[in-house]
């Protein structure tokens, strides 16, 4: 394929109720929408997912541009690409910056299954009809909103429930929620929120069946989780610390983990993903997908990426109607059941809804 002209997007949009962290507070989601049109009109499009603050990787929205627009477009513009999988090899010689890459890499991946009237899931290898959705739910006001948002997603059938805790809202936080719902199945997330000397309070959640606890030490950790791992049962998902297959080989090997949580946009692609999906799979690492609050074009790449076999959890990958009160894309994604259906078109399955993203656009540039 030959990329013809690229648009980049910066959209705005308004998430139904903030999303709360440890490490900060979301609601006025701003991101960028990569559009690749190949030398027939035909387009493929990638989301980029960092924040406007570089609380999750050092990345953040207006560095994303930056990168796109200086160095990542000029390389693929115009050039000659075979298959969506050289996009990583050609992107090397630019040191991390995964968000901004997986924007335009992604989107070099619906164009392609595009063209080859594949559905994005069958052109990963993908094998699902459908996926299995959980639901991460923000630090809420008290312990009564918490309970709301529970009930709520057991009532719509999701699979699995991942609260947020933090120094301070953790042991009494996971207990009062085993007390109420015994039997559900519950990880917890702390966003890098601990050390290794936290530890005692750490080994307590062995107490609650936890499916896991996701990230409890620094972001750019991998020895101290596989010290903190011989010490308690709950098995560690690595999030921030695996940003790339290096990263997960070296997490194995040290047996830092049970599971790895794979954001394709945190590793530089569909492409990355799928390797340390298929590194897990050969080593018994069970793997899921995260989520960045990704509008419907970071969500249908997500749902596409969950097809392979290996993703043995559900991810974060909640309906449309979750976050936002209109989405980018029809239809929009909907959860039935704790179930997501994957389209059969071709790219990514669901359309642009071109009034919204016209409507939700702040800037937008054009590159020939």
């Amino acid at each position: 394929m030959k990329i013809d002209h690229v648009t980049i997007r910066q959209l705005k949009m308004r998430m139904k109720s903030p999303f709360v962290t440890s490490f900060g507070s979301v609601q006025d989601k701003q991101f960028l929408i990569v559009e690749v049109k190949d030398e027939n009109g035909l387009t493929g499009y990638g989301e980029g997912v960092a924040f406007e603050v570089p609380w999750y990787t050092e990345e953040t929205m207006k560095t994303s541009w930056h990168i796109l627009e200086d160095f990542l477009v000029p390389m693929v513009l115009h050039k000659e690409i075979g298959h969506p999988s050289e996009i990583s090899q050609l992107f090397r010689s630019i040191r991390r910056n995964n968000m901004a890459k997986a924007a335009i890499e992604t989107a070099i991946w619906d164009l392609y299954a595009k063209q080859n009237n594949l559905s994005l899931a069958k052109a990963l290898g993908g094998s699902r009809n459908a996926i299995e959705v959980g639901i991460s739910i923000g630090i809420q006001p008290t312990i009564s909103d918490l309970y709301e948002k529970i009930d709520f997603a057991l009532k719509e059938g999701y699979k699995r429930i991942k609260v947020k805790i933090k120094p301070g809202l953790d042991i009494s936080l996971i207990r009062a929620i085993r007390n109420r719902y015994p039997d559900i199945p519950l990880m917890a997330d702390a966003n890098s929120s601990y050390t290794l000397e936290d530890y005692p309070l750490l080994k307590e959640l062995d107490q609650y069946n936890l499916l896991m606890i996701e990230q409890p030490l620094a972001a750019d950790d991998i020895l101290e989780h596989a010290k903190l791992q011989q010490q308690i049962q709950t098995p560690i998902c690595l999030d921030e610390s695996i940003c790339s297959y290096d990263d997960a080989k070296t997490a194995i090997e040290l047996g830092s983990c049970g599971v790895i949580n794979i954001k394709y946009a945190r590793v530089g692609g569909l492409t990355e993903a799928k390797r340390i999906h298929d590194l897990c799979k050969e080593n018994n690492i069970k793997v899921w997908c995260g989520g960045m609050l990704e509008a419907g074009v970071g969500r249908a790449h997500a749902i596409a990426l969950t097809t392979l076999s290996n993703f043995a959890l559900p991810g974060d990958t909640a309906g449309s109607k979750h976050y936002w009160d209109e989405d980018i894309i029809e239809p929009e994604v909907e959860v039935n059941d704790g179930y997501i259906q994957i389209p059969n078109e071709p790219g990514i399955g669901y359309r642009i809804n071109y009034p919204v993203l016209e409507r939700y656009t702040v800037k937008q540039n054009e590159y020939k």
